[in-house]
């Protein structure tokens, strides 16, 4: 067994055996962001702005909501054009989408401080899909080649996007993130797929690492910071795995939940991860502090939610509690979200308090030795 794999089963068995326990979901107040018949989907957010796509008069519309007024959000068109207009994503007073412009698909964007100003990103023959944005760049799949790759646009000048090829590669390159100049996505170039990263500060020298390349397939990829985190079947079924990528060419990857059931569709913001899981029989929304080490259940409501999307301590979700999908927030508060401000003596755990866990982690080894020679032990 390689060592990266050995790794891997020594820190999942850990994980395992550690029994984490799951809190009751916070006392936070969910509220759904547009309450309609309609159906929404497909939620993203930044900062107060939440954005969806919502099925109106026969084809999918974006839609988007100020909700710094939880209990009254502010709801507004993005675009709403015919044919369809889907997988919104939304950075600052940027929105883009994929638009259909017949007979394909393209992508396109609005800044909301001039809503009529509708900009194109990139609409060429064939197919560009699932946009993803971070200040001003934007990152897509495109099979203008035959199959599909990432492509990845500056929109400074609106009018005027520079592109740049990512991934020149055969087989298919999909779902690309990014964050800051680092761009994520699933490779199936070696038949399963796998995550790779490249920084795109410089466009004409482009550097591509392996984040993860196990066996079966490790797909969704969401980055923030240098941490990376993806849904990955290799026990299996699908469970949250997630990367350290501070050094590209030596990621350091490690279990964030594994159950039983399925464990997908992974966002992260800063320290907090969140996913769709349905170890209790239908999808509800789960999270998880890297800096506390601790999970945690965000909602259980009967039906289900899916497709998470957070920023800082805001977490948007589809929700079909009602019969109708709709999309739902909640703000995070309490232990859930606290951040380490330094590790105090005696955290043996790495959960940035001293508790009982430490006492069982030390007590599990009283008396343990490796004085040379062992007759010194004791003395």
């Amino acid at each position: 067994m390689e060592a990266r794999a050995l790794t891997r089963l020594i820190v999942t068995i850990a994980l395992t055996a550690g029994g984490l326990s799951v809190a009751q979901a916070g006392n936070w107040q969910e509220f759904r962001v547009y309450p309609t018949s309609q159906s929404q989907q497909n939620p993203d957010i930044w900062g107060n702005i939440v954005v969806w796509q919502q099925y109106i008069s026969g084809d999918w519309d974006i839609y988007g909501a100020d909700i710094t007024n939880r209990q009254s959000p502010s709801v507004f068109s993005i675009a709403a054009f015919a044919d369809d207009q889907t997988e919104p994503a939304v950075y600052g007073d940027i929105v883009v989408w994929q638009d259909y412009v017949s007979p394909d698909w393209g992508i396109y964007g609005v800044d909301l401080q001039n809503p009529t100003d509708i900009f194109t990103v990139a609409d060429y023959d064939y197919d560009q899909i699932r946009p993803a944005i971070y200040e001003n760049i934007v990152v897509w799949q495109d099979n203008y080649y035959g199959d599909w790759d990432i492509y990845a646009a500056d929109i400074t000048v609106h009018n005027n996007p520079i592109e740049v090829l990512v991934t020149p590669f055969e087989g298919h390159q999909q779902l690309p993130n990014i964050y800051q100049d680092t761009v994520v996505w699933q490779d199936g170039n070696a038949g399963e797929f796998d995550i790779y990263t490249t920084n795109i500060a410089d466009f004409d020298n482009l550097v591509h690492h392996l984040v993860v390349g196990f066996d079966a397939n490790q797909q969704t990829p969401a980055i923030s910071g240098t941490t990376v985190v993806w849904s990955d079947d290799f026990w299996g079924d699908d469970d949250i795995f997630a990367a350290d990528i501070t050094e590209p060419a030596r990621p350091i990857d490690f279990a964030v939940t594994m159950q039983s059931s399925d464990e997908s569709n992974p966002d992260i913001d800063g320290y907090i991860i969140v996913w769709q899981d349905d170890r209790y029989g239908d999808w509800d929304i789960f999270g998880y502090n890297l800096t506390t080490g601790r999970e945690f259940l965000i909602t259980d409501e009967p039906h289900n939610q899916i497709n998470p999307a957070i920023n800082g301590n805001l977490v948007v979700w589809q929700d079909d509690r009602t019969g109708t999908w709709n999309i739902y927030a909640v703000e995070l508060s309490g232990p859930e979200f606290a951040q380490c401000t330094s590790r105090p003596e005696g955290d043996l755990n790495g959960d940035c308090q001293v508790d009982m866990r430490d006492f069982a982690i030390m007590a599990s080894h009283w008396l343990d030795c490796n004085l040379d020679p062992q007759g010194n032990c004791g003395q």
